[in-house]
């Protein structure tokens, strides 16, 4: 069964408007911006991340800064446990 061109165009135009709502509301809830520093055994990393508020946009920046310098489960727990080096946030 063929699709009309205008039936395509149609198509096409409401995917595009969901990927738009879908970009617009991903990027609305991403309010606050933290870059968090971590030194874990000897050794830093210090990692970005965004979110709707500044304990989780903190947090999710000090987890991914805890990936590069921890192994395993364990370390990676102290690591997101230990206070970190530095810690810069900002609202959008």
């Amino acid at each position: 069964m063929a699709l009309g061109s205008r039936s395509k165009y149609l198509m096409w135009l409401i995917v595009a408007g969901f990927v738009v709502l879908l970009m617009w509301s991903t990027m609305a809830s991403q309010q606050v911006e933290c870059e968090v520093c971590v030194e874990f055994n000897g050794r830093r990393n210090c990692a970005t991340a965004s979110a709707a508020n500044e304990a989780q946009a903190a947090q999710s920046a000090q987890t991914t800064a805890c990936g590069t310098v921890s192994s395993g489960m364990a370390e990676s727990v102290m690591c997101g446990d230990a206070p970190p080096v530095s810690r810069r946030c900002q609202v959008r």
